[in-house]
């Protein structure tokens, strides 16, 4: 059994360390709110843009922007995968990069190869590990994601499957349901059809006048709705991130205290075992005596 002296040391470093995880928990409360606050705001625009970019797509049969384009050719399919930068948000990552590793596995069995961005540092450290091809990568985005810093390296993918070498582009990320679940998703990004963008729900469509012209206007606009949707996903995974961090140090904390509970029970057991021999010791001494 150990010693009182041992157990009181630990006793003081689990306190310790309840004391950090309260803290991050509360750290990661505020921050959760601004985050879901984010991703609450970016949901319309994205929405919006998906709503104009189906009814053009649909009003403009005769131009079809190389989103819209399947290429059967190609060999190679992209993943944009996205994870955080920082751990300690109980299985989020795990989650995420066991789905995206099956989808891997699968284009893998259909002879496809895989081309990777990765955003966040997690999904990048874990990409590189497996030997998976990274081609770009965006990390320590901080607490609020900046559409210039993420938008650079999904570009790559954009404008490899628009010179048509990539067969389809995937978006992996979290999305988040509520506070305490949080799901992964892996969707595909391109190429964009119009039953997958929001149309106006069957209702006849406008007869829009393109200035300068139809093409550029789709194609800044199926941009314009490609960048909206990576942005979307990166809000929607931070937005996990500091929900699952939360609810992974409370359970610490909840830990910690269950931890200390059980110690100062077997400190006060150690105690009184030690009293008890003290005593017996000085009955048998007075004994020997008399």
């Amino acid at each position: 059994m150990a010693s009182s002296k041992e157990i009181r040391g630990k006793i003081k470093s689990v306190e310790n360390t309840k004391k950090i995880t309260k803290a991050m928990e509360m750290v990661a409360a505020s921050k959760m709110r601004k985050a879901q606050d984010r991703m609450r705001h970016a949901r319309p625009y994205a929405d919006k843009i998906g709503n104009i970019a189906a009814n053009l797509s649909q009003a403009n049969p005769e131009y079809q922007h190389p989103f819209m384009v399947k290429n059967e050719e190609a060999k190679t399919a992209g993943f944009v995968v996205v994870t955080t930068d920082k751990g300690l948000c109980g299985g989020l990552n795990t989650n995420l990069l066991r789905a995206a590793t099956a989808k891997l596995k699968e284009m893998e069995s259909a002879g496809q190869k895989s081309e990777i961005v990765a955003i966040g540092n997690k999904g990048f450290g874990f990409m590189n590990r497996i030997g998976a091809k990274v081609v770009a990568h965006a990390t320590q985005l901080g607490d609020q994601p900046h559409l210039d810093k993420i938008i650079g390296p999904v570009k790559v993918l954009l404008d490899a499957y628009a010179e048509g070498k990539l067969s389809a582009v995937y978006l992996c990320y979290t999305k988040f349901v509520n506070t305490m679940k949080q799901e992964p998703v892996v969707m595909q990004l391109l190429p964009l059809s119009a039953d997958g963008m929001k149309t106006n729900g069957g209702e006849h469509s406008w007869d829009y006048i393109y200035e300068p012209d139809a093409a550029t206007v789709i194609n800044e606009l199926l941009v314009r709705y490609t960048e909206a949707l990576v942005y979307q996903a990166v809000a929607e995974n931070m937005a996990s991130e500091q929900s699952a961090r939360m609810v992974a140090m409370k359970a610490a904390t909840d830990n910690a205290g269950t931890l200390i509970g059980e110690l100062k029970l077997v400190y006060n057991k150690t105690r009184q075992a030690a009293i008890t021999k003290e005593l017996s010791e000085i009955v048998s001494g007075a004994a020997a005596v008399g």
